[in-house]
Parts: structure tokens; sequence; C-alpha cells
């Protein structure tokens, strides 16, 4: 009996050798090395280091005053967002409601929006923009511009 509990013993002992050195080298793999992820030297990388305090508390941008020399132009002029058309605003914010019949809206190329042109863009632009039974305002297309919306409409009703 003595025998086996040392066969046992052995072999448990193998196991756990074989474990440790496979975690061993597995977390050696999984880790890499530390400049892989820094190329600070070991000082500087901590987070209580100068260098990482003054990351952090440095001022994130500048002021401009009108008249001031400031290097570049302070403000730069926005552009105008290009406008979507009618097909873009559909495929992005109406079809998931128009193009299955969902909550009861008219559904896209079953005829239902050639009945509502009757009616005129007009009528059909000011229900989109305020909302309808279950559409909400603007279909939630809320940078939407009316001129998009009515291309969006005048697709739907060409379908």
């Amino acid at each position: 009996m003595k025998g086996l509990i040392d066969k046992t013993k052995a072999i448990s002992l193998k196991v756990g050798l074989i474990f440790s050195v496979g975690l061993l080298f597995s977390n050696g793999l999984m880790a890499g090395s530390i400049k892989d992820y820094s190329d600070q030297p070991l000082g500087k990388r901590s987070v209580l280091s100068e260098r990482a305090i003054s990351e952090r508390i440095a001022p994130i941008g500048d002021v401009c005053v009108e008249g001031e020399d400031c290097g570049s132009s302070a403000v730069e002029e926005e552009s105008a967002p290009a406008v979507r058309s009618g097909q873009q605003v559909v495929q992005t914010a109406c079809f998931g409601c128009h193009g299955t019949g969902a909550g009861g809206a008219p559904k896209m190329g079953d005829g239902s929006w050639k009945a509502l042109a009757d009616k005129g863009v007009d009528v059909l632009l000011a229900n989109a923009i305020k909302g309808l039974n279950a559409m909400p305002p603007k279909g939630l297309c809320m940078d939407c511009s009316d001129d998009e919306l009515k291309a969006a409409i005048e697709y739907m009703i060409e379908q």
C-alpha cells in the first residue's frame, strides 16, 4: 500500500510541476515585453512620475482673444453639412418603419404612398415635421432638414 501512495504522490508532483511550468511559460507569452506597452523608462512609467502628472494636469486648450496673434487661425469656419438625398434619408432614418409597415406606417412599394400623394407633398411634409399617429416628430431624424425630409417623402412616393 505504501508503494501505491508513493507512486500517487510522485505522479501528483509531476503533474503539478508540468502544470506550473506550462503556466509560467504561457504567462510569459501573454505578458510580452513592457516595451510593447510603453516607450518610457521604468521610473517615468509610474502614474506618480512628474511626466504622468504633468500630462494629466496640462491644459486641454488655449484661449485666443480676437485681435491677438495666436499663431494660427483660432476659429475655423465650419463647412455646411452635406445635404443628403431622399434615398439616403430613407435608408438611414425612415426604412425601419416605412420599409416594413411597422406601427401602421405607410409601406413603400405597396401603393399606399401613391394614395397619400393626393394630399400633396406639403401636407405630408407638415405631418412628418410634427409627427402623426405613431410617428414621432421628424420620424426621430432630428438632424434632418425640412428639405431632406421633403426629398425623403418624394423618394417614398416614387417607390
